[in-house]
């Protein structure tokens, strides 16, 4: 690294703690310090180049300083930067709502505004616990899958499966129980696991307020992927046990998968789904929480501070926000996207057929333009995801391995020039880790 990367790097280091992050790595893992972006690219301070294969954390969609995105960001700050979303609107959210109740599954028809993803998890519970209470029922106990991951507040935490996570806060967690994801992406899997659903549902569904999925990919979960026929099979047990399906599709959604949302691949309209991250093509934080009427009607009536739903967020429906999210689906609506996306996916899995003839690969998985190549033969505390995160910064590619899976869900903007790339790069990052063993 040289001097201006340096500067920056040790300035940082004086008063920032960085998430997911054991700082003490640092001291001998350079902090890359960013200057700036464009496209698939990010710049630091000496002109380096670094193609962003992981869309800094799964929210860019367009492109770093995407023209279009920016632009309408631009208007909107002249106009109305901010104002409470209690007795007030504004145009930006209005749009936005018409727009998301147009393009999710047909039965969800109302919009919570909040401003981060586990945000939205947490509003999904409240809403549906309460909504439950509502209607004469006492249901507070929550059901989601093993594997899974919903966010890192108390609530969005409890209904996720990360077992460090857990075991270290494991005293402030709500109630929760989880069945068995099914195993792979086949629909015998798929079938197998929903057995153990129904069973679940069948003796406590009494209790259980809502069960919680990530739709086809369970991202923090090492990008374990399963068959569609598992949303199928879910939607139609919750329905017939009376416990509510909420969909995260935080990372799942906005055209990830091979279709705008995860669960269009089943055919399903779920009770609630989550979203974030790519709603606002990565620019700014916003999350919603669609829902259907039923719900909504649950909630409306004369006043009633006990039925009232209670939520709420400074930033709730932040108009900049609102227009960063209003670029980001117009662009998909001029620019044929999905399709676009379908092309590079399949571009993608021809680059991953090699790596299936590398001896330390377990197994090569891939849902649209996210893949994952797991690894095999490795102690967990050798790291090797930190080598193969460091192999990539050298060869300028942003690679961040879940363990030991190297993935890949980059902003749809990459060319096939640039996927070679970022593909080579890893290939030989893993081919490296081959051969020293």
């Amino acid at each position: 690294m040289n001097s201006r990367n340096i500067e920056m790097m040790n300035r940082d280091l004086e008063v920032i703690w960085h998430p997911c992050t054991q700082m003490k790595d640092h001291e001998s893992l350079p902090l890359i310090p960013v200057k700036s972006g464009k496209g698939v690219w990010l710049y630091d301070f000496e002109g380096n180049a670094y193609i962003d294969a992981i869309s800094s954390w799964w929210v860019n969609l367009f492109g770093h300083a995407n023209p279009y995105i920016n632009n309408r960001i631009k208007e909107q700050v002249d106009t109305l930067e901010h104002v409470l979303l209690a007795g007030f609107t504004h145009e930006p959210a209005i749009e936005l709502a018409h727009r998301l109740v147009a393009v999710t599954p047909e039965t969800l028809q109302k919009v919570f505004y909040v401003d981060n993803g586990s945000s939205a998890i947490e509003a999904a519970l409240k809403m549906s616990y309460h909504c439950h209470r509502n209607n004469g029922k006492n249901k507070s106990l929550f059901l989601s899958l093993t594997n899974s991951y919903h966010g890192e507040t108390i609530g969005a935490l409890s209904v996720g499966d990360v077992a460090l996570y857990k075991e270290t806060y494991e005293p402030l967690l709500i109630a929760n129980v989880q069945v068995p994801v099914p195993k792979d992406q086949t629909p015998e899997a798929a079938k197998e696991a929903l057995k153990a659903l129904e069973t679940m549902l069948e003796a406590r569904a009494g209790e259980i307020a809502a069960f919680i999925i990530e739709p086809l990919i369970q991202g923090a979960g090492s990008m374990h992927m399963y068959h569609p026929d598992y949303l199928v099979g879910a939607r139609r047990l919750t329905q017939q046990y009376d416990v509510h399906l909420i969909a995260d599709e935080i990372m799942t959604g906005f055209g990830r998968t091979g279709e705008m949302f995860a669960c269009e691949h089943a055919g399903i309209s779920p009770d609630f789904m989550t979203l974030s991250k790519g709603l606002t093509g990565g620019y700014l934080p916003l999350s919603v929480v669609m829902t259907t009427n039923e719900v909504y009607s649950a909630f409306y009536c004369d006043y009633n501070e006990y039925k009232a739903f209670l939520h709420s967020h400074s930033y709730t429906g932040n108009p900049l926000a609102c227009s960063a999210a209003l670029a980001t689906l117009e662009l998909f609506e001029k620019d044929n996207v999905i399709e676009a996306n379908r092309e590079k996916s399949r571009y993608i899995a021809q680059k991953l057929e090699r790596f299936k003839k590398l001896d330390n690969v377990a197994s090569v998985r891939q849902q649209g333009m996210v893949a994952a190549v797991e690894l095999k033969g490795y102690d967990p505390r050798e790291r090797i995801g930190l080598e193969v995160y460091r192999y990539g910064l050298e060869h300028g590619v942003l690679l961040r391995p879940l363990g030991a899976v190297v993935y890949f869900m980059p902003p749809y903007v990459i060319t096939k020039q640039e996927i070679d790339t970022m593909m080579d790069v890893a290939y030989e990052g893993i081919k490296k880790l081959e051969i020293r063993n």
